[in-house]
């Protein structure tokens, strides 16, 4: 299990519980946070649960694929170097304590 921290882009901050074998995409939908729409339900085609890890991680991610990389070339916001699709981030041990920041909109 892992603590994730979801950072709303009006300053609030969403901290769930999120169980292993999830991915960052799966906490926010169980955990019905908004920000992460998922409309292909998690197979890194659509682009509507980008995220922005926070600048200052220093938690083990895994590398970016490159249909992942493909992709956050069409999200809605604009992708920046800490661009990830949520939905490519296992939830491990390792990630407890990730925060990531929803962007302004997914579609």
């Amino acid at each position: 299990m892992a603590k994730i921290t979801y950072k709303h882009p009006n300053g609030t901050d969403t901290v769930v519980d999120v169980p292993s074998p999830n991915t960052v995409m799966r906490g926010a939908k169980i955990n019905n946070i908004d920000g992460i729409e998922a409309q292909c339900g998690g197979s890194a085609q659509c682009g509507t649960c980008h995220v922005y890890v926070d600048e200052a991680n220093t938690l083990p991610l895994p590398p970016m694929h490159e249909s992942e990389d493909d992709v956050l070339y069409g999200t809605a916001c604009p992708r920046r170097p800490n661009s990830r699709l949520s939905c490519q981030l296992p939830v491990t041990d390792e990630i407890d304590g990730l925060v990531v920041h929803l962007p302004e909109a997914q579609s």
